[in-house]
């Protein structure tokens, strides 16, 4: 391998019809482009309605993802988001193809759930449009799911993501390319019930202008200005008159329009017809293309992260004032788990990211108590994993919630299996960690708990703590909550003595 360039950064947006990856350098904290790839994998024509993907599909992916991971050589890890999109997300019988993907890459995947991928696309988008006041309409259709956001200048308002997209709205409507008015007429009735259960929240939120992002509104944008039926941007009229040469020539694979690409023709006519029902559902007059998208929001956000301007530690304060989160007894065993973990980081060989994951997790680790005391644990867990939490992948909270459900009560490390071998022992490791910080204080009290002196032993599987002297004789009941955790680490293999 090459040397690193620590000026470089890069985003891999794995959508369910194309797979992008944009590169970057940073220069006075902006990134500015200097390479794209692409390629239609088409992902979403592969998905069974049991969650498993084909495998003709599934080398195709791994090809292209072989690709962009050769380019990837030389940039830090650190500076590199992969994520995928819907597809990825329904995909739940294919983490075979999953693993795969990431050793074919040479990079985690992240899988984003539907709200953060609209935050995402609101960011790029936004970063690509002139300064204004205007509150704007975000509207973005990929292959397997539409985004619809509203937001002022950076940021967004509301989120909503549908499931429909150009891939899976053809594959169900337009198959072997057969276009009909009938077809035409189902698929913009089935977009504008989709819209449906979201339209008002929309309307209250307000839009001044509306915006469009993603490869096929770029693609009939670009097909009605060719033809002249409008100078740049999507309109109705401009809809009304690609539908009907559409409908005209019949057939997906006979398209010739100028300004269509190839790559675009067997999507393009499901790509109509949402639109359509987006127009009509919310009364939408004009839409202008942006040429940012959920790619360059990637950029956007990972630089914020890299520079200490993290949204995920925002949002986590916020979620935990949702739910009535004693604060200051967060606050104390955030302290204390952290500094635990500064002692034993490079002996355990943890990284900055693992003491991100270990503070999220410290911080929210009585959100259950929101919904009952008993069991509040697996309470905490379960709110953890299904919420919508800004700026977090579903991986990431999957984490927060595997070290939540087991903070306090029996140690189920089975539980940590569902992870790769390798996370699965960091997770063990902030465990440990957590477990101590959440024993330390767990009288509630708001008198000082002094962090005891960590140290590991030479084959790691020996944690010593050391106290000042005569504290835990003062304490004993949190002596005693010390004994069982010895008792419960001992169990698994981990020697922890208490001194």
């Amino acid at each position: 391998m090459g040397p690193i360039d620590e000026d470089i950064v890069a985003a891999v947006d794995l959508g369910s019809n194309s797979f992008h990856m944009v590169i970057a350098r940073e220069v006075e904290g902006q990134p500015v482009i200097i390479d794209r790839l692409r390629e239609r994998v088409a992902l979403a024509e592969g998905l069974n309605p049991n969650g498993t993907l084909e495998v003709s599909v599934q080398e195709r992916a791994l090809a292209c993802l072989e690709r962009f991971g050769q380019r990837l050589r030389g940039v830090s890890r650190h500076r590199i988001r992969a994520v995928g999109t819907a597809t990825f997300r329904k995909a739940r019988a294919a983490e075979d193809f999953h693993e795969r993907a990431e050793a074919a890459l040479g990079h985690e995947i992240e899988i984003l759930g539907g709200r953060e991928e609209a935050r995402l696309v609101y960011l790029g988008v936004s970063h690509s449009l002139p300064g204004g006041d205007e509150q704007r309409l975000v509207i973005d259709i990929g292959g397997a799911s539409t985004e619809c956001i509203v937001g002022k200048r950076f940021e967004s308002l509301l989120e909503e993501s549908l499931a429909m997209g150009c891939v899976t709205f053809t594959r169900r409507f337009f198959p072997e390319g057969r276009l009909t008015a009938k077809a035409f007429k189902r698929a913009r009735l089935e977009a504008e019930l989709q819209l449906e259960p979201v339209e008002a929240a929309l309307e209250r939120a307000g839009w001044e202008v509306a915006v469009g992002s993603s490869g096929t509104i770029q693609a009939v944008a670009s097909v009605l200005q060719q033809q002249g039926w409008s100078d740049g941007a999507i309109t109705r009229s401009g809809l009304e008159e690609l539908r009907e040469v559409l409908l005209e020539v019949g057939d997906a694979a006979a398209l010739e329009l100028e300004g269509l690409k190839a790559d675009r023709q067997p999507v393009i006519a499901a790509g109509v017809a949402i639109l359509e029902g987006l127009f009509r559902a919310l009364g939408i007059q004009t839409l202008q293309p942006s040429p940012g998208a959920l790619r360059e929001g990637l950029l956007y956000d990972l630089l914020g992260r890299i520079h200490q301007e993290d949204v995920r530690g925002s949002s986590v304060i916020a979620f935990g004032a949702r739910l009535g989160l004693d604060e200051k007894q967060a606050a104390r065993v955030l302290a204390t788990a952290t500094a635990l973990f500064d002692q034993v980081a490079e002996a355990w060989g943890l990284e900055a990211d693992h003491r991100d994951l270990l503070s999220w997790s410290a911080w929210l680790h009585e959100a259950g108590l929101a919904v009952s005391f008993s069991g509040f644990h697996r309470h905490g867990a379960y709110l953890l994993e299904n919420a919508d939490l800004t700026g977090f992948s579903r991986d990431e909270q999957r984490r927060v919630a595997a070290l939540v459900r087991q903070h306090r009560r029996k140690l189920r490390l089975e539980l940590l299996q569902d992870f790769s071998e390798e996370l699965e022992e960091v997770l063990t490791r902030l465990l440990v960690v957590l477990r101590l910080a959440v024993a330390l204080h767990r009288g509630h009290r708001h008198y000082e708990v002094p962090v005891p002196e960590v140290q590991v032993g030479k084959d790691r599987e020996r944690l010593t703590l050391r106290f000042q002297e005569g504290w835990l004789e003062e304490h004993p009941l949190t002596n005693e909550d010390l004994e069982r955790e010895r008792e419960a680490w001992a169990e698994v293999g981990l020697d922890l003595r208490v001194r």
